[in-house]
């Protein structure tokens, strides 16, 4: 499928989706938006995609920020209804997705963007990285999950420090921080978030999924995560990949995942 505001490539398993808007420093908008839901979904469905990798084009920017052009002068309703379209199509839509997603973080994440590397399961970080949520210096809060996600990767103090200044982390003091796994150079970004999906497609993509699904039940209000964990533990031993991990392990040889 061709888009206009990104890339969308397959190969060896992972899907990379490139936000491909360099002029802008790979701001989102809202057609680059529901070009990357489209994306998402595609790969997700596409059963020989076992891993997604979520990147910016360019060296400067992953994505820095939202633009701002788009909703300058929106009112009340509109604002509210722009962040909860852009929750369910994007940011909620990919931390609930079955396929992992890993965020190779190259350059600027700022508001927007590190609310969609936020949303992603999990970051690593090129070493030229900045961080931030600057939306108070515009008069408004993060609107796509970011002072919700935020909290829960760095803690409250830390989160309310970040928002309340307006001000960037380096790639270091994110890793400090747990707000990114790793930290690399950029020329060895992509291969390592290749060298750890590599890892991941050795496993069952069907216990991955429910593991997604046990852990973030934990972070959603009125749902008891361990109960969400009994369930798809339970559902685990009715899967093809569960017979055949099982069996391998036995018959002390690797397993050879159907993905059923």
């Amino acid at each position: 499928m061709n888009y206009d505001n990104i890339l969308s490539q397959f190969q060896n398993g992972i899907t990379t989706i490139t936000i491909n808007r360099p002029n802008k420093l790979n701001a989102l908008n809202i057609e680059t938006i529901q070009e990357l839901h489209e994306a998402f979904n595609m790969a997700d469905l596409d059963k020989s995609t076992k891993v997604i990798i979520i990147t910016g084009s360019g060296e400067k920017a992953f994505v820095a920020g939202a633009d701002i052009s788009e909703f300058a002068d929106y009112d009340v309703e509109e604002g509210q209804e722009l962040s909860a379209e852009g929750q369910e199509l994007l940011f909620n839509y990919i931390e609930n997705l079955s396929t992992p997603v890993i965020a190779a973080v190259n350059g600027f994440a700022l508001g927007g963007g590190l609310e969609l590397a936020m949303a992603a399961h999990f970051r690593i970080a090129s070493d030229n990285a900045k961080m931030g949520l600057p939306e108070v210096s515009l008069g408004v809060i993060p609107g796509y999950g970011g002072t919700q996600r935020l909290p829960q990767l760095v803690g409250k103090g830390r989160a309310m420090e970040m928002i309340m200044t307006a001000g960037m982390i380096d790639a270091n003091q994110a890793l400090n921080y747990g707000l990114v796994n790793h930290v690399t150079t950029l020329e060895e970004l992509i291969p390592l978030c290749e060298k750890i999906a590599g890892k991941i497609m050795r496993n069952s993509s069907v216990a991955i999924s429910s593991a997604i699904k046990a852990i973030n039940a934990n972070f959603k209000d009125g749902i008891n995560g361990f109960d969400i964990e009994i369930e798809e533990f339970g559902n685990c031993f009715g899967t093809e990949d569960f017979t055949e991990g099982t069996t391998a392990f036995l018959e002390k040889r690797k397993a050879n995942f159907p993905g059923e």
